[in-house]
Order: C-alpha cells, then sequence, then structure tokens
C-alpha cells in the first residue's frame, strides 16, 4: 500500500461528532466526486470514485447525518485497473435535503459550495479539507520527495480550497494541470501540518520520523562534505609548502634562514603530513597554528623571490 493510500484509510476511519463537521466532511467529497444526472436520466444525485476508502466514508456521512441508507454499485473500471465505486440518490426528497444542508448548488452537473456558512468553524474547515483530500487528494512517498496535492475541476473550487487552507497559515498554491486545476503544498513542515488538521496523526508521525532521519543524513553528508573540503586545502597547502621548502633548499640553501625558519622548513618537509598545530608542538619552542602558518607563509614568500630573480635573469 502507497503512503497517500495509508494516508486515505486512517482518514477515513476518522468520524467528527458534530454533525456541522460531517456536512463540511460530505460537502467537500460531493465538491470532487458528486454529480446531479439530467432530468432525462433521473435527476438524482451520482457519487463515483476509484477508491473504496472514500465510498465507504461517504456511505457513512450520508447513514450518520442524514440517515439515508444507499448502496455502493461496484464495477471494474475501463480505464484503468481496478474499480469503479458509486452510490445513487435517486429520493428527489433526499437529493433536496443533501444540497440544501450543504449548501451546495448544481451547474452543468457539478456540485458547487455556495454559501461559506458550511466552512465557517475551523473544525468545519479541517473537516472539509479532509474531505477533499480523501475524494480527490494524494501525497507523494516521503522517502522520496514532499508534496501534498488534491485536484479540483474548476479554478472556482480550486480558490474555495485555497482560501480554506491558507485560513491555517499554509501556503497553498494553484497551478493548472491539463483541464484540472491542482492545489498543492511542497514543504515537508506545512505538509505534516496538513495531516494534523486532517487527523492524519499516525500518517504525520511516520512522516516526521522519515523526515529526522533525512535531516541527520544530510547533517552527516554537509559536516563529511565540508571536513572533505578542509582536508583538500590543507593537503594542497602542505604540497605547496613542501615545494616553497625544496625550491630554497635546491636554490641558496637553509644557511640564509633564521634558526625558526629553518627548523619549521626541515619539520615540514620531514613531516609532509602533519598539521600545523602538530608542527608548533614538534618545534624546540612551541608555537601555536597561527605562529607556524606565518613562518611557512614566510617561506612561500621567500621562495617566490627566488623564482621572480631567477625569471628576470633567463
Amino acid at each position: 500500500m502507497s503512503f497517500s493510500s495509508k494516508v486515505k484509510e486512517e482518514l477515513s476511519k476518522q468520524t467528527e461528532a458534530a454533525r456541522h463537521c460531517k456536512i463540511a466532511e460530505l460537502a467537500a467529497i460531493l465538491s470532487a466526486n458528486g454529480r446531479i444526472l439530467p432530468v432525462e436520466d433521473g435527476g438524482f444525485l451520482y457519487i463515483r470514485t476509484e477508491n473504496e476508502t472514500v465510498s465507504r466514508k461517504c456511505f457513512t456521512l450520508l447513514k450518520k447525518t442524514f440517515n439515508i441508507s444507499t448502496e455502493v454499485a461496484v464495477r471494474k473500471s475501463n480505464l484503468k485497473r481496478g474499480n469503479v465505486y458509486s452510490i445513487a440518490i435517486e429520493n428527489p426528497k433526499y437529493v433536496t435535503q443533501i444540497l440544501e444542508t450543504a449548501k451546495m448548488s448544481a451547474r452543468n452537473g457539478q456540485l458547487f459550495l455556495t454559501n461559506a456558512v458550511v466552512v465557517q468553524r475551523d473544525c468545519c474547515r479541517r473537516a472539509f479539507l479532509r474531505g477533499a483530500f480523501l475524494a480527490a487528494g494524494s501525497i507523494s512517498d516521503p522517502q522520496k520527495g514532499y508534496h501534498l496535492e488534491i485536484v479540483c475541476s474548476s479554478e472556482q473550487k480550486a480558490e474555495q480550497l485555497q482560501q480554506i487552507i491558507r485560513g491555517f497559515s499554509l501556503d497553498g498554491k494553484i497551478v493548472m494541470r491539463k483541464r484540472s486545476y491542482v492545489v498543492y503544498l511542497k514543504e515537508g513542515e506545512q505538509i505534516v501540518d496538513a495531516l494534523a488538521l486532517m487527523g492524519a496523526n499516525v500518517a504525520l508521525m511516520n512522516l516526521e520520523n522519515i523526515r529526522i532521519l533525512k535531516e541527520m543524513r544530510n547533517q552527516v553528508n554537509r559536516k563529511v562534505n565540508c571536513e572533505t573540503a578542509n582536508l583538500n586545502k590543507t593537503v594542497s597547502a602542505a604540497v605547496k609548502q613542501i615545494e616553497d621548502i625544496r625550491y630554497i633548499e635546491s636554490t641558496v640553501g637553509f644557511g640564509g634562514l633564521s634558526q625558526e625558519l629553518e627548523e619549521t622548513a626541515r619539520l615540514r618537509l620531514k613531516y609532509p603530513e602533519a598539521t600545523l598545530q602538530e608542527l608548533g608542538e614538534m618545534l624546540t619552542q612551541k608555537v601555536g597554528k597561527s605562529g607556524v602558518n606565518h613562518r611557512l607563509r614566510k617561506l612561500g614568500v621567500l621562495a617566490e623571490e627566488l623564482r621572480e630573480s631567477r625569471r628576470s635573469l633567463l
């Protein structure tokens, strides 16, 4: 089972005690999966989904909110592998009751939320978000990346959903994909907050554990990369120091150097892999890293002066 399916399975088992929250969640499902068929086809309310958990949730909400018992019809999908689950409410009285209670209207067969009173409370907005995700949402495997999205059939529905999401300080964005409008979140922290709002606490903990492991891995990698870069710089500097010292030795020798510079030069040649601190500890009169670095820089300047003199003679 995919991570997205696990989230939906968990959310499908969440049932709010308050009737107004049940209505909000049902309104979101109807907005995504509901249709009003033309009068010539019966004029009834038709709910269609390819997700069994959504059909179960819709069945439960209709029963507990309106005391309407329905049947879920199952058939094989013609386009994809798997089944299509559908619920039909043919009684005009029930259809009117559901639409009026959920503050929804039909336009070209689609259902639209026409009154914000359904999502006036915070708890109802959370329920609506849960219903929208159940009906038309998905979330990527956090091992691969962070992406949560809900597909809407119209720009109006996408903007309604975006407004609800942004009401919780989440930066929901909209992008058009083919003929649909997709409301999405990309940041891991915001997706965690969205899961918490919807009530997917188990999925939230799993995602957080993955985020922590990935962050620890990234920190280790950054530290290793930093240490590798510093080591490369140290090695490159040591190679240059040895080249300069050997050039001095082969041209004018160490006789003209001060005792401190000569001792430092000989130690660097003898211990090419030693750090500046280790070299400082080996000196007759111990000095710190900055002192050793100062002496080696003086040797470097001397070597460059000798090279420049030689170039001017050629």
